[in-house]
């Protein structure tokens, strides 16, 4: 599914184009995603104006003066903009159209995405109130992490997993922080030192950087507003390697399943 990489490349292809511009209509021809998209969405959006568009965790957020649109891509989801209009292929469930023919295209063949309208901050929207820090931000820092970890005895995979803990590390590059900090996913977290801390806060933030950079993980159905994949995957060291040899040390990369996610890892680089 997108992660946070993911969502952040759309975020940065959809921005220059949607920008300042004004809605005239909405189009719904599928309306049961995760949740019902609000039936009257055209209403409240019409004669708006695009004022930002932000991320938090893995919500796309389009800022207008009376509210906020909340849009997840769920498993199979995938924005596109597109410059005049052009005839709606199967799954594609939702044309935000504006002013001067363009419009913004929702695609998710699985329907697991969502689309919500919020008039309101949008950090009081109960699905983002009780969210963690964005790992790229100030505030996602070694004492921060060490402090809470220090009070958890599940895996450490899991707590950095975990969107109270700190949002957007999705199984992708939590599995690719931990072997670049050399830690086992199944060590415990509250036995994480704090320089072990330091590391992983910072390999977390670089990992991510370096998914932005490549346009985010293609593995099966991302594409970025231009019907582009993404190519951090040829980076892997570890996701997705089981029973392939170690570029650090040439053991055989192993997998197991931690809370129901495959965690891949070297059991001699990782302790």
């Amino acid at each position: 599914m997108p992660e946070l990489p993911e969502v952040e490349t759309t975020r940065l292809g959809i921005l220059p184009h949607i920008h300042y511009k004004n809605v005239s209509h909405v189009t719904i021809r599928q309306g049961k995603l995760r949740w019902p998209v609000p039936e009257d969405l055209s209403q409240t959006l019409s004669d708006l104006t695009v004022l930002n568009i932000t991320r938090r965790a893995k919500y796309l957020l389009l800022h207008f003066s009376t509210g906020v649109l909340l849009i997840h891509l769920g498993m199979s989801g995938s924005l596109r903009f597109l410059t005049s209009f052009s005839p709606p292929k199967k799954h594609d469930h939702i044309d935000i159209q504006f002013t001067d023919g363009s419009a913004l295209r929702y695609h998710d063949p699985r329907r697991f995405g969502s689309i919500l309208w919020f008039a309101g901050a949008p950090e009081h929207h109960p699905l983002l109130q009780k969210l963690g820090p964005e790992p790229l931000e100030n505030h996602f820092n070694t004492d921060y992490l060490y402090n809470k970890l220090k009070t958890q005895s599940r895996s450490i995979k899991l707590a950095i997993m975990d969107n109270s803990v700190v949002v957007g590390v999705g199984n992708i590059y939590a599995n690719e922080s931990l072997f670049r900090s050399k830690i086992l996913p199944t060590r415990v977290a509250n036995k994480v030192t704090k320089k072990e801390c330091a590391l992983l806060v910072q390999t977390i933030k670089m990992v991510l950087q370096q998914a932005i950079a490549l346009g985010g993980s293609t593995l099966r159905d991302f594409v970025d507003s231009n019907g582009q994949a993404g190519y951090f995957q040829q980076t892997y060291k570890v996701y997705g390697r089981k029973n392939q040899t170690c570029f650090d040390c040439g053991h055989l990369i192993e997998e197991i399943k931690l809370g129901q996610r495959a965690s891949f890892f070297c059991p001699i680089c990782q302790k």
